[in-house]
């Protein structure tokens, strides 16, 4: 797939500032100047980010009954990361300019100039540089109390993979997911919320037969692919990467990476790695504990393999905020508007009284208290009807229901206007939630 980049986006900056405009996403700490690449989501941006991990749940979790659910503990034992090989090799390349003292990641920049200074050759040696965030547990600061913010969440699915085997009464092959903040200690984030030192992880670990790694990793690859573009992805803005051989991390047999083509270029969104049984082998080895599985129908015993699908919900909210950004050309102005799939969309549908007028703002509620229940619904009157119509346009709601005096004095229907094709249509009220249903 060679890919076609979205054609209104050289770069983040018009989402950036429609993030911040309209609600989405702000600066963390902003009225004290920010602190390095750590973001606040705004009321729409919480709904979109729920509604995509909603959506990757119902995917992964409900509708099947193969994979169960799990929410582990951000702190956890430090011999948890001393197994998985995260404090001894959970590291970037780190140069530093001398010059300006700015630092980079080694593989992420140019090391014959300064991108910040311009100074040539004036890089330091590159030096390993740990991405864990360290704290301490309890009140004395010592090497005894050490502790780390976990740097993914996937190592609380192996240490608990015997008490959810157990407690659900799972057989192979069976999986695990989870959703929950992890940190890493970046040395160059950047790239609005692409790259974070705080962010929320999708993961689910597939326990297989080793027998069927291989196959199941097949299986997961075009399952994730699918799922982006059922939620409204363009298919030639996405592509699958198999990682060469100097690429594996440490634990992977194999990893595919699925890949969108963000204003920057081809960019990781999520990843399928075949873990093999790196890692429950490490923590039975390490923490003494059988980790080991028993199958009745071989009588075999045996470490299970894994497979990965790992993504990051604010990167997958970044991929689904490009892909839906549109513009056009309206009576001689620009209209920008996002193409969320509705069910994704922070409202799905928005209700607008035409004017001020006491009678249309009293119908409007009325329609208001009829739909609110079914979906998230906007109550918007302020402005002028068109300017209204704009902003429900910018955070992609779906469906407008216009109130007007024919509503109250004819005939008691309302105007459905249509986000992507801006078509109207009337509709009476008492139709209305089954007209809503029918679109959604």
């Amino acid at each position: 797939m060679t890919g076609k980049p979205n054609e209104y986006l050289d770069n983040f900056n018009p989402i950036v500032s429609l993030a911040k405009r309209r609600g989405f996403i702000f600066q963390a700490s902003e009225i004290y100047g920010g602190v390095g690449s750590t973001w606040d989501y705004g009321p729409l941006g919480v709904e979109l980010k729920r509604n995509i991990k909603e959506a990757w749940w119902n995917s992964m979790v409900h509708s099947r009954d193969d994979i169960v659910g799990l929410d582990s503990a951000i702190i956890q034992n430090p011999k948890v990361w001393e197994a998985s090989g995260h404090i001894e090799g959970f590291s970037d390349p780190l140069v530093e300019c001398k010059d300006c003292h700015q630092r980079f990641r080694a593989d992420h920049v140019d090391l014959d100039q300064c991108p910040s200074c311009g100074a040539k050759g004036r890089f330091t040696p590159p030096r390993q540089f740990n991405l864990m965030f360290k704290t301490f547990l309890g009140p004395v600061e010592n090497e005894s109390n050490i502790a780390y913010l976990r740097p993914e969440t996937a190592q609380g699915i192996f240490t608990n993979f015997e008490n959810v085997r157990v407690s659900s009464r799972k057989k192979l092959p069976f999986g695990i997911a989870q959703i929950g903040k992890s940190f890493r200690n970046e040395i160059t984030p950047g790239n609005f919320i692409f790259r974070t030192r705080e962010f929320e992880q999708m993961e689910m670990e597939y326990f297989v037969n080793p027998d069927q790694g291989s196959e199941s990793l097949e299986y997961w690859k075009n399952e994730r692919l699918a799922w982006y573009i059922d939620l409204g992805m363009l298919p030639e803005r996405l592509r699958l990467r198999e990682h060469e051989g100097d690429e594996l991390a440490h634990y992977a047999k194999a990893v595919f990476d699925i890949e969108y083509l963000f204003p920057m270029g081809w960019s990781e969104l999520e990843g399928i790695a075949y873990r093999g049984d790196f890692d429950l082998r490490q923590h039975q080895e390490h923490s003494g504990k059988k980790l080991e599985y028993f199958d009745n129908e071989t009588d075999s015993r045996f470490i299970p393999h894994v497979v990965e699908p790992a993504s990051g919900v604010d990167r997958s909210l970044l991929a689904f905020l490009v892909d839906a950004y549109e513009e056009e050309e309206v009576n001689d102005q620009k209209r920008v508007f996002l193409k969320l799939d509705p069910r994704l969309a922070p409202f799905k549908v928005a209700v607008l009284p035409l004017s001020k007028n006491s009678d249309l703002i009293g119908k409007a509620r009325i329609v208001y208290d009829l739909i609110k229940a079914d979906r998230l619904t906007d109550f918007d009157d302020t402005q002028s009807i068109g300017k209204r119509y704009r902003r429900q346009d910018e955070i992609g709601t779906p469906v407008c229901v216009t109130i007007d005096f024919d509503t109250v004095e004819k005939d008691d229907s309302v105007t459905l206007r249509d986000r992507d094709t801006m078509e109207q249509i009337r509709v009476p009220i008492a139709d209305l939630r089954s007209e809503l249903a029918n679109r959604f």
